[in-house]
């Protein structure tokens, strides 16, 4: 049986800030209440202060070469390499003729380089929190496209994304700094707004599970992947930050706010631990 509650297909976005759109497609608007502070199992609770976006800005501008990497991806995420060809496979054979493509919290491009390599010539837009990844995407990307491409520095909870303007969406590693529920709807409608009809977003992303049991197994398991990376600091120093920033949530909740946003088809693509990677057709 079909639960959807209210699937913001208004076209309705709230924020003071914009990407370069025609004043009249960015006329369209998308309810959706912004909030902070959320539950994050096997994490601290609640009450414990998360960091701020100021605070998760400034250790991204001073980390763009371990996002660099593009044969790697991030080295702490399980699969990398996988998720990323994964991925800009997937949107790929699914758009193949999409002309525009967002990428949300692209960091020094990676996801962009990759999806290039199948749809060359594309459009893109580039959205980063961080200045200096931004600037690392700029001397990477531009090079590699005839395309128009656009960056913007912003939180994707405050850009003004338009309505029905991109083909594809690309969003990795972004999604796990949304806090309460009403931010996460929010956003996952602003994304279904942007996209055209036929379009698909793809995520690869920090996830946690439901069960408090197995997400303590999944967590220990990933201090285990982290420590024979490199060595126990290593491990400890990432499970800090992750602990210290992120709010990340179950795949299946995930999905079904996808679907009750208004996608008509979510598809799994890989999960690993506590990493996974899907999307979700428009």
């Amino acid at each position: 049986m079909d639960s959807r509650r209210s699937n913001g297909r208004g076209c309705s976005i709230n924020g003071p800030k914009c990407l370069p759109f025609p004043p009249d497609l960015l006329s369209c608007k998308l309810r959706g209440a912004l909030a902070e502070g959320a539950n994050f199992k096997e994490s601290p609770p609640v009450h414990k202060r998360k960091s701020t976006v100021a605070e998760i800005r400034a250790r991204f501008d001073a980390d763009v070469e371990r996002f660099s990497n593009l044969e790697t991806g991030q080295s702490a995420t399980i699969d990398a390499p996988l998720t990323m060809e994964l991925i800009v496979r997937a949107a790929a054979i699914t758009n193949p003729q999409a002309r525009h493509v967002l990428d949300i919290g692209c960091g020094a491009g990676n996801y962009a380089l990759k999806l290039l390599q199948h749809l060359p010539g594309l459009d893109a837009t580039l959205v980063d929190l961080s200045e200096p990844m931004l600037q690392r995407a700029k001397q990477r990307v531009r090079t590699v496209t005839t395309g128009r491409v656009s960056f913007v520095q912003g939180d994707i909870r405050e850009l003004e994304l338009g309505c029905k303007q991109f083909d594809i969406v690309l969003a990795a590693a972004v999604f796990h700094h949304l806090r309460e529920e009403a931010e996460w709807q929010s956003v996952f409608a602003k994304v279904y707004a942007a996209l055209k009809p036929g379009g698909s977003l793809w995520v690869a992303d920090l996830i946690e599970h439901s069960v408090p049991a197995v997400q303590k197994m999944m967590w220990e398991r990933y201090g285990e992947c982290l420590r024979g990376l490199k060595d126990v600091a290593y491990r400890d120093q990432v499970l800090a930050y992750v602990e210290q920033e992120d709010t990340p949530r179950p795949l299946i909740f995930q999905l079904d706010l996808l679907r009750d946003c208004g996608f008509r088809t979510v598809e799994i693509l890989h999960k690993n631990n506590c990493f996974a990677a899907f999307g979700a057709i428009r």
